[in-house]
Formats: structure tokens, sequence, C-alpha cells
């Protein structure tokens, strides 16, 4: 069955930016297949997630809907763009040791193609898939630089489509590959090295924002909201004439506490997960220099806050129920 026609939908960018996103995946079926199957998944899901929830709130089908929609689809792209840096992290990781090797069975006398082939060893992992493909493109006939620059196509780094151009553009000047291959290797070890100072740097700074986001948050919202419905249920039941207060002349009005603990509670969660989803961001800047390497805490950091904000709120009514009655 084709679901190609269930693409139609999507804003023409965000279609592009999905495709492309499934090719670097290497996901076997077509991905604009895969694609509509996706939307027409997350249309009946939505459809059935909204009339269950309208039927437990007070709300209208249409938001349920629309909210449902719209997580399904974002969680699918966190997911791509997930799968896709992972792969292209443990290229960039094992890449320097591909690229000495090939360097190395070119000073053995070996011709390009071999040599290629040759350094596809199953450790190198997707890798390895790369080099084998390189390696028949090149026996094929095809240029090496040419080649070179197809894996840029299939693979989504930065690092390594700069290093394949430095290399494509130093054959076409007409250096030799295996001194290209080897330098390129060492300067990918001397950039690692420079990053992993680095990140040991900043250390410090990431695990103050997780501890803020995880503990410091959800202990003040989840004090601050309990503080709330014991003022709302304390005030309720105070009731002080006003002739006795200006008959003593006390400059003091009781009355009903106007905020409810219900809206309190909604804006606590909201504001933990809204600190989650950013604060994660921020720590994969920090630390790694993207703010899509962050994606993978965002579950971390939304279920330790949300977790430790109704345990704080618990221990809090536990401890302080007999004092407030």
């Amino acid at each position: 069955m084709r679901f190609n026609i269930f693409t139609l939908p999507y804003p023409t960018p965000l279609r592009t930016s999905f495709i492309e996103l499934l090719s670097y995946t290497k996901i076997k079926i077509e991905p604009a297949n895969f694609l509509g199957f996706l939307f027409l998944f997350s249309f009946l899901f939505s459809i059935l997630i909204s009339f269950i929830l309208a039927y437990y709130f007070s709300l209208s089908i249409l938001i349920f809907f629309l909210a449902s929609f719209f997580l399904i689809q974002l969680t699918f792209y966190l997911w791509l763009v997930v799968i896709t840096d992972k792969r292209a992290r443990f290229i960039e990781e094992v890449l320097p040791d591909a690229l000495l090797l090939m360097s190395s069975n070119l000073r053995a006398g070996l011709t390009i193609d071999k040599a290629f082939l040759l350094s596809a060893r199953p450790e190198f992992g997707p890798l390895q898939e790369e080099i084998l493909r390189l390696g028949k493109e090149v026996t094929a006939g095809k240029e090496i630089g040419i080649a070179l620059l197809g894996i840029t196509r299939r693979v989504r780094s930065r690092k390594l489509s700069r290093a394949l151009q430095l290399i494509s553009s130093g054959l076409r000047s007409g250096g030799k590959l295996a001194d290209l291959l080897q330098e390129t290797a060492l300067d990918f070890k001397n950039q690692r090295l420079v990053d992993r100072k680095i990140r040991a740097s900043v250390n410090m700074y990431v695990i103050f924002i997780f501890v803020a986001i995880s503990f410091g948050a959800p202990l003040l919202f989840g004090l601050s909201s309990y503080l709330v419905e014991i003022l709302n249920s304390t005030f309720k039941d105070v009731d002080i004439p006003t002739d006795v207060l200006s008959s003593y002349n006390i400059p003091l009005s009781i009355q009903k506490v106007s905020i409810d603990p219900t809206f309190i509670l909604g804006f606590a969660i909201f504001n933990l997960i809204f600190s989650s989803f950013f604060g994660a961001l921020l720590i994969g800047l920090i630390s790694k220099g993207r703010e899509k390497d962050g994606i993978k805490y965002i579950p971390l950091l939304i279920l330790l806050s949300i977790g430790l904000f109704f345990l704080i709120r618990i221990s809090a009514q536990t401890v302080l129920s007999g004092l407030f009655g």
C-alpha cells in the first residue's frame, strides 16, 4: 500500500526535512511512503486519544486532537534527529582510525579501490558500509573526489563533510592521497582531544543546570503549591466580623484567597516541563556544542523534575498535615 499521498498536508520545508532525516537513518522503507504512514497513524491515533480525553476532561475535542497530533509528530522528529546524530557521532569517532588504515594500505602499494575495501572493518559499524560503497564506486570508475563527497549526502556530520571536502580539494590540487588521509586523521584526533578538554572545563555548568532543573525547581514549586492549598483552606474557614476589627482599630482585612490551587498545580507542571525541555537543549549546547545533543536528556529531566515535585508535595502533606489539620 502506498502512503505517499498522505505527505501532501505537510508544509514543503517540513516534509523535506523529514524525508532528509529518514534518508540519514537508513530505514529500508521509502522515506516518502514512511512519512505518509506516519501522518495517517498520527491522525487516527490523535482522534482516538482526543475522544478518550474529552470524555474525562471538560475541554474541546479539537484541543486534544491538535495537542496529540503535534506531540506525536514532534516526538518522531526528535527521535529521527537523535538517531541521525548518534550515527554521525559514531562515524566521527572511528573515522581517524579508518583513515589511518587506508593510508597504511596505500603506502603498502595497494591500489586505491583495494586500499579502501580492505579498510572496511566490522568494528567501524555504519562507516564500514560507507567504505565498502566508496570502494565499489571507485572500482566502477567513479572519480574518487565525487565518491568521497557522496558520503556527505548519506551521513549528517559537519566534521565529516569538512574532512572529505579537504581531501577532495587536496586530490584536485595534486596532493598524495596517503599523506592527505594521514594528516586528516591526525587533525581529527587533535580536535577530539581539544573537545574533551573543553567538555571537562564546562562540566560544572552542566551539573549546576541539571541540579537546578531536577531538584531546585521541583522543591520550590512543590512547597509553594502546597502552601497555596494550605492558605486557601485555612482562610476559607476564618470569619472575623468587620465590626470587631473596626472597634479595636486593627488595620487588618482577611479575605478569601482567590487563587485556584488547581491553576497553581497546572502552572507548576507546565513550568517544569518547559524548563526541562530548554534546560536539556542548553546542556547539549554547553557540553557538546549543539542544542540537539541535549534532546536525549529531555525525558530524563521531565521525569525527574515532575516525579520529585509530587514527592515533595506528598512529603510536605504527610509532615505538615498534623500541624495544619
